[in-house]
């Protein structure tokens, strides 16, 4: 049987010596190779018309250089637009789209190459600034949101999050970015489920209320990396609009009913009282002073009750704001100096100007700077203590964060303050609170009252977003 033949070795080993060599080291040894019949022709001529050895060396020395300069010539032309186009390549994969290479022309297989590459160039540029453009939206974008945005990447640590997270959750973004949720005590917030309730629990542990959010979960990648998108939503803000407006329903039909028994009450007890004058047995007589006396109470009462009612129809006649903008330190000290009773002290913070009613936002501060007053000199208050109210605010990007802080005895009843009808004032009517909050929705902002971690008394912490950027003055 015929053995079958192996691959011949000699040309195996040439092929790996090929590899091996440089593309211009090829070119080299070709037109070298080509170089070997002119010179050989060359030497051969004119050792036959000398037979001189030394002239027959000396022409074929310089075929030889003559060779070798338009080699080099030619070498140079093939060579340097390929270095220029690997010069463009390179730096296009350095993300440097600004080289181009000169001088191309079509028709010829060079200058096809060239006019591709500098297309495919202009053509990244164009992407990459159209990327940027819209990186710089999406930024923009999050960071001007009032929802808590943040991102987690496969491992748990947090890569991105948004002015209101920082202060939602308390955080300083160039301290916490890279840290494990673990850390952060947001491993719960990492594992809720999309369109899930979370409740933030970094509150409770400075005293401040609870805020629940409506948590939305979506994944990207981020350079190959799988990462975590959660946003959340303030449920509490939708909650008390739908509890305003079932309020403001049920005052309206508590008043309407009301008062269509009240005003024939309190006509028929004037009427009554007055017919009484006119009967002299009855008007002198101890039967006719009861009459009289009870009459009296009975239209007293009920015009007291129609007065009650029509505080409460505040709740459901507060017209729509009417926004310009607002300096908010003028606004403050204006407010302070309504309040004579205790001393108010200002701790100015950076210059805000907030799109707002300024008479409905007076109004707002008035009734909170006027509860801060009355906590600080009550009853309940430590005696040895200097009753005094403190007014301080700070901006966060496009919010700003407004705290009134007495020193009174503190809450003693946070879940129904801002439950209509509720006062724990002997001569209150319970519609304060509830009327700033109805304020602070209709201006796009917030109201949460918390005990101070201290232990004396409590903060009235209100969020604002600001009109315009904060200036230096």
């Amino acid at each position: 049987m015929a053995s079958r033949p192996s691959p011949p070795r000699t040309r195996l080993a040439l092929g790996a010596t090929r590899r091996r060599l440089k593309y211009e080291q090829r070119i080299r040894i070709w037109l070298a190779i080509l170089a070997l019949p002119a010179i050989v022709s060359t030497t051969a001529l004119v050792w036959k018309a000398s037979n001189s050895l030394t002239i027959t060396l000396a022409a074929a020395f310089g075929v030889g250089l003559a060779w070798a300069i338009i080699v080099a010539y030619f070498f140079e032309q093939l060579i340097r637009p390929l270095q220029t186009l690997a010069n463009v390549v390179s730096a296009l994969r350095e993300d440097d789209f600004s080289f181009r290479a000169r001088g191309a022309r079509r028709g010829d297989s060079l200058g096809d190459l060239a006019l591709e590459i500098n297309a495919l160039a202009s053509t990244l540029q164009s992407q990459r600034s159209s990327a940027r453009d819209a990186l710089t939206l999406v930024e923009r974008v999050i960071t001007s949101m009032q929802s808590p945005v943040l991102a987690f990447d496969n491992r748990g640590c947090l890569r991105l999050l948004n002015p209101a997270a920082e202060s939602a959750f308390q955080l300083q973004r160039r301290s916490v970015l890279g840290m494990p949720a673990a850390e952060l005590n947001l491993t719960t917030l990492l594992q809720a489920e999309d369109e899930t309730l979370y409740a933030n629990a970094i509150a409770s542990l400075n005293d401040a209320p609870q805020r629940r959010w409506s948590v939305r979960r979506s994944t990207f990648r981020l350079q190959g990396v799988p990462h975590t998108l959660l946003v959340l939503s303030d449920v509490a803000a939708a909650l008390r609009e739908e509890e305003r407006l079932a309020w403001q329903r049920l005052i309206r039909v508590l008043s309407h009913e009301i008062n269509n028994s009240l005003t024939p009450i309190k006509s028929l007890a004037g009427s009554l009282r007055t017919r009484l004058q006119d009967i002299p047995e009855l008007s002198s007589s101890l039967a006719g002073s009861e009459l009289r006396r009870g009459l009296t109470v009975i239209e007293e009462r009920a015009a007291s009750l129609n007065r009650f009612l029509q505080a409460y129809q505040q709740l459901t006649r507060l017209p729509a704001p009417q926004l310009r903008q607002v300096s908010l330190g003028p606004l403050l000290e204006q407010v302070a100096h309504l309040e004579t009773r205790v001393p108010v002290e200002i701790q100015l913070g950076p210059p805000v100007q907030l799109m707002a009613d300024p008479d409905q936002l007076q109004q707002l501060l008035i009734n909170l700077l006027r509860n801060a007053s009355e906590a600080a000199i009550s009853q309940e208050a430590v005696p040895s203590r200097t009753p005094h109210v403190h007014i301080s605010w700070t901006t966060v990007s496009s919010q700003v964060t407004l705290h009134i802080r007495d020193n009174g005895p503190g809450l003693m009843n946070p879940a129904n303050l801002f439950v209509p009808f509720y006062t724990t004032k002997p001569e209150g009517s319970g519609i304060g609170l509830v009327l700033a909050q109805q304020i602070a929705s209709a201006h796009k902002g917030s109201i949460t009252l918390f005990n101070n971690s201290d232990g004396t008394g409590c903060t009235a912490e209100l969020h604002f977003p600001v009109a315009l950027s904060v200036a230096s003055p």
